[in-house]
């Protein structure tokens, strides 16, 4: 295989038709090679249009949906970034390539290290991944100027709102399958948040995340 003619043909066809097209965001598509973060034994699908298993229900997204989560954080190089689910390190290395610093939790202690691993053969040095449950988002290091859940929640935590400084903005899919919408909620003044439906998709949940209220006949 041509990993570079594939490469250029999942941005070209996939992630572009999928109105990506921050050029910023294009390019580090090019310089963080997805296929490096891949688990070896699916390292053929890398570029293919589809979730990538990595054991125990996880999955890396499929890359025009990463994509245009990182489009849509508007990232600054400057900001501080939490992401809730490391996964396996690339969306973690995409987000560093475009921030200031990314603090990354995983539930999985074996995903951290497999992704610390990774991350470390690539000299990426502006993050630190910690293990624990962020499903309420992650005090220690608030307030963030962006926040990604990587998994998604059948509502959004509140906790998570709080911990975004101003203008900050946080990015969540939210809503039981098979339809759930990404959003952006961004933090516009004290007290007072702006959340806007982006588009309709689904993804794997995170887990041990708050629960709505459901009936019972």
């Amino acid at each position: 295989m041509d990993v570079e003619q594939a490469r250029y043909n999942m941005i070209e066809s996939q992630i572009r038709t999928w109105e990506v097209l921050d050029q910023r965001v294009l390019d580090m598509l090019f310089t963080v090679k997805r296929e490096e973060y891949v688990p070896e034994k699916w390292r053929s699908l890398a570029f293919v249009d589809t979730e990538i298993p990595l054991g125990q229900g996880e999955v890396m997204l499929a890359p025009k949906l990463e994509a245009r989560m990182l489009q849509e954080l508007t990232l600054k190089p400057q900001d501080r970034v939490l992401e809730v689910g490391t996964g396996s390190g690339y969306m973690t290395a995409l987000l560093a390539a475009l921030a200031g610093h990314v603090y990354s939790v995983e539930i999985r202690p074996d995903l951290s290290e497999s992704a610390r691993a990774r991350l470390a053969a690539h000299d990426v040095r502006n993050v630190t991944l910690e293990v624990g449950d962020a499903g309420r988002g992650w005090s220690r290091h608030a307030p963030y100027d962006a926040i990604l859940l990587t998994g998604s929640v059948p509502i959004l935590p509140k906790e998570l709102d709080a911990q975004l400084r101003p203008q900050g903005r946080l990015l969540a899919v939210v809503g039981d399958p098979p339809v759930m919408t990404a959003h952006l909620v961004t933090h516009i003044a004290d007290g007072a948040y702006n959340d806007i439906g982006l588009f309709e998709t689904c993804i794997a949940p995170l887990r041990n995340v708050p629960q709505p209220e459901r009936f019972v006949f």
